[in-house]
């Protein structure tokens, strides 16, 4: 399962459905909230691997509490929030307001609810990060390249099918985010592509008019 298909299928539209019925988000805002979120948190983790200490912490983690299982079970998804919470601030550290706030000001989803939205979904990510670890048979030393090659494939199939304004909004995180490269996630992804939503309306657009689209014409 590609990360586009996790995004797109099933435990997408649940993470989305259960987001909506409990803080009162519309789902097509959640929803574009996971396809730019799940990159950042994907890019984060791979930064975090390349320190030997950062790949073994995360090895241990996805063998011990994530091997998928909550991919095929929605009612973790809820029941594991609270988790979430931890992953988050283990992950982005002290960047994890400055994601939040920019966000928050690219979807329309209030601030106090960017978190708990967010923590329904670090579990789901971690576990389907721990499937494809365990599909690839990789220990620590080959997370770098597992998390490169989820989002390499994941930018290759939302550009080569933008077809629908989800793959769209991941075309364009995932390839400004890459060609932009600087080395951090929070500069690639959230600067780069959100910060210049509004310069230019063609060729991959800009993540601001695509979500202005998506969450009709914010």
């Amino acid at each position: 399962m590609s990360l586009i298909d996790l995004l797109t299928g099933n435990t997408g539209n649940q993470v989305a459905e259960q987001a909506e019925n409990k803080f009162g988000i519309s789902k097509n805002q959640v929803i574009a909230l996971l396809a730019v979120a799940t990159p950042l948190i994907i890019s984060y983790l791979r930064n975090k691997s390349q320190d030997a200490k950062e790949a073994e912490a995360l090895n241990n983690a996805l063998d011990k509490d994530h091997n998928g299982s909550i991919l095929n079970d929605a009612s973790q998804i809820e029941a594991r929030q609270a988790e979430g919470g931890s992953i988050l601030d283990h992950i982005f550290g002290g960047q994890k307001s400055t994601v939040e706030n920019q966000l928050s000001q690219n979807t329309g989803i209030s601030i106090d609810k960017i978190g708990p939205v967010l923590a329904m979904l670090a579990p789901v990510v971690m576990g389907y990060i721990g499937q494809q670890k365990q599909q690839s048979n990789v220990g620590a030393g080959g997370l770098g390249d597992l998390l490169g090659g989820i989002l390499g494939n994941a930018s290759n199939q939302a550009q080569a099918q933008q077809s629908n304004p989800l793959n769209d909004i991941l075309g364009s995180v995932l390839g400004g985010g890459q060609s932009q490269s600087s080395g951090n996630p929070l500069n690639d992804i959230l600067g780069s592509v959100l910060g210049g939503g509004g310069n230019q309306q063609q060729g991959g657009g800009g993540l601001g008019s695509i979500l202005g689209n998506i969450l009709g014409g914010k």
